[in-house]
């Protein structure tokens, strides 16, 4: 079969109001460095958008969350870091909160594959996890 994707183009977050989006902007651009690609607004409102560069594709952003509510649900953001226990430490001196702390993995695969993992919640109540190849 022939494949047809590339890879993730992008993810989306719509946050509910400014003060979201002012906030999880905060998270992924000031705290994790992440460049804005570009800014927009959309909808009726004006909402403030934005698409910030992940290294590996791209997160939107958009203050219009309420445009379609229960459209779906977002599992969690894996991020490629070089220090999850760094990423760790920057979002709980932030305040989020850590859901799982660093620890060590290896998926039972063939070849294996270990990796160094911790999750935390983001600004819009996504779970980040943050990914270490080890």
């Amino acid at each position: 079969m022939k494949r047809l994707t590339k890879g993730i183009h992008h993810i989306a977050l719509k946050c509910d109001n400014v003060e979201h989006f002012n906030e999880t902007v905060h998270f992924y651009h000031d705290l994790y460095g992440m460049e804005i690609v570009r800014t927009w607004t959309t909808g009726e409102q004006n909402a403030p958008c934005m698409m910030l560069d992940t290294g590996a594709g791209v997160l939107e952003i958009c203050a219009n969350g309420v445009d379609r509510p229960g459209q779906g649900a977002l599992r969690h953001i894996a991020l490629e870091v070089d220090s999850v226990d760094e990423c760790i430490e920057i979002a709980r001196n932030a305040g989020y909160r850590i859901s799982i702390e660093p620890r060590d993995i290896c998926f039972n695969s063939e070849p294996p594959y270990p990796a160094r993992m911790g999750f935390c919640i983001g600004p819009v109540g996504e779970e980040v996890e943050f990914f270490e190849l080890r």
